[in-house]
């Protein structure tokens, strides 16, 4: 988590986001080599971008799945110890200031005037633990770190002047600070929001992201290149395996599969939780006997005629009255629409029109 004072930046220029993704990924790496003691193991981090909080707030902070350790270039893995929050936090801290600096978001008397604040604004946190078998944890805190900022059950209701009452997702009382309280300064949390039609509207959008960003960043062992470089390897293995193989060409080539195992059926019910494949009617399992592509207009119009289902539209009507287009250089502008006599329709330029008036 960073500061308010530098999330602002983030709000008008998104490519920070997926920087300080990166930055995460460097401080992650170095702390997991300063314990193993080793700078040829990779660890892998799956960083997730969130823009919001509890409300709907700009709140850009970034979640990151870790392993417990890292990999050699062999393929075995060491485990690590608890990591060191407080140097972890100093680490991203820096990384986040050199950051800022280099893209000229922030001044050098910045920096040094927030490292004199008591309470530097930078956070770390590593309280969720989940063992390496643990597959529906793992799962849950996965649509944890990619969840929609916006939810419908946590709409309270809309007014009768049109104001949206918007609450947290935690949704217990809490008490009002005493004023007279010391801590006052650090009282709780609001746990609601009211806004106005248009107010909702933009804190809603604020959190869609630009066309072609991703939110989900992949390092290390789960990054794309060495998920392929190991592919290969492997293929490379399994051809060496094969004696009568040739050793270039497509006898070569092992194929791969796909790590796509699922259904499209089956990944619309664990995001949507609705069964494409169950029968509305008896609730059964129906089965998937071909395609239809959008040209074989003919065989949709057979089935649904089979189903009784089929319902042909007629032709639309031509317009009443014969349709015409103003033409400022012609000299029968009284003449009615009725008129026996042919028209041509006319192309007229919108800056000509209007000037005729």
């Amino acid at each position: 988590m960073i500061p308010k004072r530098l999330r602002l930046h983030t709000r008008f220029d998104r490519k920070l986001l997926g920087k300080l993704c990166g930055c995460a990924w460097t401080c992650i790496q170095a702390e997991v080599r300063r314990l193993l003691g080793r700078d040829d193991v990779v660890p892998g981090m799956i960083g997730a971008i969130q823009t919001h909080g509890e409300l709907l707030h700009w709140h850009p902070h970034i979640h990151t799945l870790v392993t417990c350790g890292a990999f050699t270039l062999e393929g075995d893995f060491l485990e690590v110890p608890e990591f060191d929050i407080q140097r972890l936090r100093v680490a991203w801290q820096e990384a986040v200031f050199a950051l800022y600096l280099a893209e000229g978001k922030i001044e050098s008397e910045v920096v040094e005037n927030m490292r004199s604040w008591p309470h530097s604004g930078f956070s770390v946190d590593q309280s969720v633990f989940l063992p390496a078998n643990d597959r529906p944890g793992i799962e849950r805190l996965v649509q944890y770190m990619t969840r929609c900022p916006f939810s419908l059950s946590r709409l309270v209701k809309v007014t009768k002047t049109g104001q949206v009452v918007y609450k947290a997702e935690k949704d217990a009382c809490r008490a009002f600070p005493d004023p007279q309280h010391d801590g006052l300064a650090s009282g709780p949390k609001r746990n609601f929001q009211i806004l106005s039609p248009l107010e909702f509207i933009a804190e809603c959008t604020q959190h869609i992201p630009p066309k072609g960003a991703h939110l989900i960043h992949y390092y290390g062992w789960y990054s794309n290149k060495t998920r392929g470089l190991r592919r290969k390897a492997a293929a490379q293995a399994a051809a060496a395996e094969q004696p009568d193989a040739s050793p270039s060409g497509d006898a070569a080539r092992v194929p791969v599969p796909s790590r796509c195992s699922r259904t499209w059926a089956m990944l619309i019910k664990r995001v949507y939780e609705v069964d494409a494949l169950a029968c509305p009617q008896c609730g059964g399992q129906m089965k998937v006997i071909t395609f239809i592509e959008p040209p074989q207009g003919d065989v949709i119009e057979k089935i649904l005629r089979h189903c009784g289902l089929w319902h042909p539209s007629s032709p639309r009507a031509p317009p009443a009255g014969e349709s015409w287009v103003h033409d400022p250089d012609d000299a029968s502008d009284s003449q009615t629409a009725s008129s026996d006599e042919s028209r041509e329709l006319t192309y007229v330029d919108i800056d000509t029109f209007e000037a005729t008036f």
